[in-house]
């Protein structure tokens, strides 16, 4: 072999050997997010149920590599019950300083008002509002100086994470808001988190009307945000007293993983069901468990136990043009 043939030969041998490339590192440890979905029952009746998720969580986080806790709205059963909202600050507060987690209100945690509920969450704020979390690094920040809608962030296996929280049945201003927010951040990877997205069979397209509230649907959400941004690479929510997922493809031809979650139905309000979402970056995986530190077992059923397609060795998203901005009235 002549000598230029044996270097290109050396070159191409060293091309096809270099090992993947992180988003924003060469960790490749796995790690977990945690789901708490709807504590709205145990927050009335069942406050030790909700404790016993939270202290879990705190113990198990070196052994789960736990980075971020999501809750998925409906933290109360009765908005206007200030001891429903000491009950889960007692849970919470357990987290605080250990783990960053994110907050989001559902329905339930709207004052009902004329037969139905609006957007006053004076109490949600109260205990779980901007002053809670504001001196954390993690934190990013909240649209109109409440926590009904923000934004924080965390870091694992070198890729760094968005989650953006938005109310129940977001506005148009709130989905304006959360665009520039992600077009902002185009090195993150955003889990946008909602108490109703999806139904058991799809996505919602019927709570704004149900409610009587002036905002988006499930599908709505879709359109207007999730499906515009190649960024956002999975939706979680509750709501719906059901367990489904789907994944859907955005306008960059990109997966989007959508997952509900919420036990509220079942025995004892739920008994303290978690879902747990591993991430493995060597695989490309994230598999999902559901598991209960109240009955101590694991649902394995399929639509509590299932694996996604994430792709963690890729090169970081491209910057997003202007023009690629949704126009949302």
């Amino acid at each position: 072999m002549t000598r230029p043939a044996l270097l290109l030969a050396l070159m191409l041998s060293c091309v096809v050997t270099v090992p993947s490339i992180l988003f924003a590192g060469e960790t490749d440890e796995s790690f977990s997010i945690v789901l708490l979905p709807d504590t709205q029952n145990y927050s009335e009746k069942f406050p030790d149920t909700y404790t016993q998720q939270t202290v879990w969580i705190r113990q198990n986080k070196e052994t789960e590599n736990i980075k971020f806790v999501i809750h998925l709205g409906d933290v109360v059963q009765t908005a206007a019950v200030e001891e429903q909202w000491v009950n889960a600050h007692k849970s919470m507060r357990l987290l605080d300083g250990i783990l960053p987690y994110s907050m989001v209100p559902g329905n339930h945690d709207q004052v009902n008002e004329g037969g139905g509920p609006t957007r006053n969450t004076t109490l949600y704020n109260k205990y779980f509002g901007p002053d809670r979390f504001e001196l954390e690094s993690w934190y990013g920040g909240n649209f109109e100086d409440k926590n009904d809608n923000n934004y924080v962030f965390f870091e694992a296996a070198g890729i760094k994470f968005m989650v953006i929280s938005l109310e129940f049945c977001p506005r148009n201003e709130v989905l304006r808001w959360a665009g520039n927010v992600a077009k902002k951040h185009p090195d993150h990877q955003v889990i946008m988190a909602t108490h109703s997205y999806l139904r058991s069979d799809g996505r919602d397209t019927g709570n704004v009307k149900s409610y009587g509230l002036s905002g988006n649907t499930g599908e709505e959400l879709w359109e207007k945000f999730v499906s515009k941004h190649p960024n956002v690479f999975m939706v979680v929510c509750g709501h719906i007293g059901a367990s489904y997922n789907q994944t859907s493809t955005n306008e960059a031809g990109k997966p989007v993983h959508e997952i509900l979650v919420d036990y509220q139905n079942l025995e004892n309000g739920g008994d303290g069901w978690l879902r747990v979402l591993e991430f493995t970056p060597s695989e490309n995986k994230v598999r999902a468990k559901t598991y209960s530190p109240v009955v101590n077992d694991f649902k394995t059923e399929g639509a509590h136990q299932y694996e996604l397609d994430f792709e963690m060795t890729r090169a970081p998203v491209a910057p997003e043009k202007e023009a690629a901005a949704p126009a949302i009235p």
